[in-house]
């Protein structure tokens, strides 16, 4: 698995980096990002190192300059692959931090949270099986957020400032 990150211009010209695992720091190898080649998996895509800042979900294809990727600026600094995955999606959301509050439990996409969930406010997540993604706004838009399994206490342990969640779905697309 590999991602080639086609560097200083668009379209795939100039320098570049290829990863084929995670890579919490890509500062040394370029200083902006503005093309994205995916050859095989799908991966996140984080603005800041350590798996930080805005986060982007990429599947296999090429992305010739970052607003096809839904990129907010040409700043990539670390990279996580998502593992293939083959089994069941599911997951409990819940209106206040530490597991508080009105809770709900989804194992399917969500393309509008208020309309179903009577709220947009998530604050707590556990996420018993798959991966998913968080969106800022309705119907998969704005700011996506990378879950993997676990328990998220707090909507910051997701890169969150905010507890605002549109919508939800699953990462069914890893090959």
């Amino acid at each position: 698995v590999k991602i080639g990150q086609e560097l200083l211009r668009k379209n795939f010209q100039g320098r570049h980096y290829e990863c084929s695992s995670d890579c919490p720091e890509m500062q040394n190898h370029f200083s902006r990002c503005n093309s994205i080649k995916v050859e095989s998996g799908c991966w996140v895509a984080y603005e800041k190192p350590n798996y930080g800042g805005y986060q982007y979900m990429l599947h296999k294809g090429e992305y010739p300059d970052y607003q096809r990727w839904a990129g907010f600026n040409d700043c990539i600094r670390s990279c996580r692959m998502v593992p293939p995955y083959n089994g069941n999606y599911r997951m409990k959301i819940f209106e206040r931090s530490d597991f508080g509050g009105q809770n709900m439990e989804l194992m399917d996409d969500c393309p509008d949270l208020h309309e179903r969930f009577h709220t947009r406010d998530i604050s707590s997540v556990n996420v018993m099986e798959g991966y998913w993604m968080l969106h800022e706004h309705p119907n998969y838009r704005g700011r996506q957020y990378f879950l993997r399994p676990g328990e998220y206490r707090r909507h910051s342990e997701w890169g969150s400032t905010s507890p605002t969640i549109g919508s939800l779905r699953r990462v069914t697309e890893v090959n």
